[in-house]
């Protein structure tokens, strides 16, 4: 059987928005809510905490794609977030390497094995 199709949401600086709007990802839903947001100087926390949330709660949405530097601005938000559908993935911009360290998700995922759980 084969399930709906989830959509990529893009939370991130406007050349990668570009980039992915121009690979044909963005769209649109039932109310006319785009699957992307395009993060500038003058967007406010507020603003990206609401879409962030408004993804997760999408019943179409599948992965959430999120600048590390952007979550980091709104880590609670992320820190609440439990489940594995829609995933989060935290990634690099061109201004900002990614960092491990920072990476919630990774934290998360690392404190659920141990170096037996992987031999």
């Amino acid at each position: 059987m084969v399930g709906r199709r989830k959509l990529i949401a893009v939370i991130r600086d406007k050349d990668t928005v570009t980039g992915f709007l121009l690979g044909s990802i963005g769209e649109l839903n039932k109310n006319c809510h785009p699957n992307f947001l395009v993060v500038e100087k003058d967007t406010t926390i507020n603003e990206i905490e609401d879409t962030f949330r408004q993804f997760l709660n999408r019943d179409d949405t599948g992965i959430i794609l999120i600048n590390q530097y952007i979550a980091e601005m709104v880590q609670h938000a992320l820190d609440t977030h439990q489940h594995s559908i829609p995933t989060v993935l935290e990634i690099p911009s061109k201004e900002h390497p990614y960092e491990d360290a920072k990476d919630s998700i990774l934290r998360r995922a690392r404190g659920m094995f141990t170096a037996e759980d992987l031999c």
